[in-house]
């Protein structure tokens, strides 16, 4: 499949840039809406099939829109400039100053404290359990990485499970893949929570802002995501109970384990109380963000003279600050910084690039044309429709490919595009669908069958929920 897609991405770019089509026709544009789709279709099954590291994929519009002329502006520094400028966007640095902030809660094992806390909370019976362990990865994936969330509580699952099957004398496969599969879902489902919380938010917010000119706040996006999290979570656990109650469990015996997690943890340390209260500013600073930018930019910049607080900046400004807080304060090592996805930062200025050139070269204008059919239906089944194919081509491509591509060929609706981005991360169906899918797959107690059955009746399910949120209350806050 790789060296397929190796050969595919090149010769499907030559096909659309040489053989004449609609893509040479458009009024005024020339040449260039060919050059843009043939650098899409080259990325896109470059992305889709890993020929090539992803990050490495998402350098193509660097050299291939200049040489291609894609812009249009004359010079070539003048070219390689439009091109480079979307890999600095500011959302890069957002997602950057999150993740920074992510390693920092991973340092001082703040988040693990977190996670028992919520799970000692919520209790040790079984469906307790369960609830507790989905309830407590979900928590945590809305702000730090989904990947990283998952790596963390996959040991936790598994030595939960240890001890069950210790006490209970015999093997648990089904409550044991569907405690297992709760690290996986709650660290998909929760990420799409907050702006930071994945890198398919990142670049909602960065086409966003760059095809629609819509500045979506931190604050706003969490309005308009975070009822769906809210709203599917009780659904994962009812779908992994039904599989979890097969082995007919008695009374509840992980407490113990949490417990001894939580005295080896120690007292709260000074690294984490620093650590938490630059993350809670943060995080207020964020959700503050709008009523600042809505409420008191206007009189300052009346009292001030033409002063703007503008959106993606503020929320990246606050993000580094807090993270080079961090740095100066000793409570963040270059050993936890080493952990930071930098390749994802790559994989965010690809997308935005490409955005870049699909509006830049006309070929958004043509594309919206060929769409104008999708825009003509019901509201239902226009939601419905991105809803289910956004989570069937996650579920063979990773979720970040399958935004940066969907969002700058559907139609421009932010409402539309917000759906797509928290569709992204709903494939629960199989290993390849999502990084923490991958994860706990390998942790030897999910059967692929399993996962099959149960991720795909949650498919259909986040398909059906999607659509009736979007166009009930995203419509409502992004509309």
């Amino acid at each position: 499949m790789r060296l397929l897609g190796l050969l595919a991405g090149p010769l499907a770019a030559a096909a659309l840039l040489l053989i004449p089509s609609g893509l040479h026709e458009v009024p005024g544009a020339g040449h260039r809406p060919a050059a843009a789709a043939a650098v899409a279709a080259w990325m896109a099954l470059w992305w889709f099939t890993e020929a090539v590291p992803m990050a490495w994929t998402s350098l193509l519009p660097l050299v291939l829109f200049p040489s291609l002329g894609v812009f249009g502006v004359r010079g070539l520094p003048s070219a390689v400039g439009r091109s480079a400028l979307p890999y600095v966007d500011p959302y890069i640095f957002l997602f950057l100053g999150g993740m920074a902030l992510g390693a920092a809660l991973e340092q001082w094992h703040l988040h693990r404290r977190i996670a028992l806390l919520i799970m000692r909370t919520i209790g040790t019976e079984p469906r307790r359990l369960l609830l507790g362990l989905l309830l407590a990865t979900a928590f945590v994936s809305l702000w730090i990485s989904n990947t990283a969330t998952a790596v963390m509580m996959v040991p936790i699952g598994m030595a939960l499970v240890s001890q069950l099957e210790s006490a209970e004398g015999r093997r648990l496969g089904h409550f044991g893949a569907a405690l297992m599969l709760s690290v996986a879902y709650g660290s998909n489902i929760g990420g799409i929570g907050t702006k930071i919380g994945s890198p398919t938010n990142s670049v909602f917010a960065g086409v966003a802002s760059r095809r629609l000119a819509a500045e979506v706040g931190f604050l706003e996006y969490m309005v308009a995501a975070l009822p769906f999290v809210l709203l599917f979570l009780p659904l994962v656990w009812w779908v992994l109970w039904r599989e979890g109650r097969l082995d007919a469990l008695g009374p509840g015996r992980g407490s113990d384990l949490i417990e001894r997690e939580l005295a080896a943890l120690g007292p709260l340390s000074g690294g984490e109380k620093v650590v938490g209260t630059v993350f809670l500013v943060a995080a207020a600073l964020w959700m503050g963000g709008d009523f600042l930018r809505d409420v008191l930019a206007p009189w300052v910049a009346s009292a001030f003279g033409g002063f703007k607080l503008l959106g993606k900046h503020y929320e990246a400004a606050v993000a580094m600050l807090a993270a080079g807080t961090l740095v100066l304060l000793g409570r963040l090592s270059r050993g936890a910084l080493a952990r930071v996805p930098w390749d994802t930062l790559l994989l965010l200025g690809g997308g935005f690039a490409l955005a870049a050139g699909i509006e830049g070269s006309g070929l958004s204008t043509y594309l919206g044309v060929r769409l104008a059919g999708l825009e003509s239906l019901g509201l239902l089944a226009q939601y419905g429709a991105v809803a289910l194919s956004t989570v069937a081509l996650s579920a063979v491509a990773s979720n970040t490919a399958t935004v940066n591509v969907l969002l700058n060929v559907l139609p421009g609706s932010l409402p539309l595009l917000a759906v797509s981005t928290f569709a992204a991360s709903c494939d629960f169906a199989l290993p390849a669908g999502t990084p923490p899918n991958a994860i706990v797959f390998g942790s030897g107690y999910v059967r692929l069958p399993t996962m099959m059955k149960l991720g795909g009746a949650l498919d259909l399910l986040a398909s059906a929920v999607l659509t009736l949120h979007g166009l009930v209350w995203v419509r409502f806050v992004l509309g």
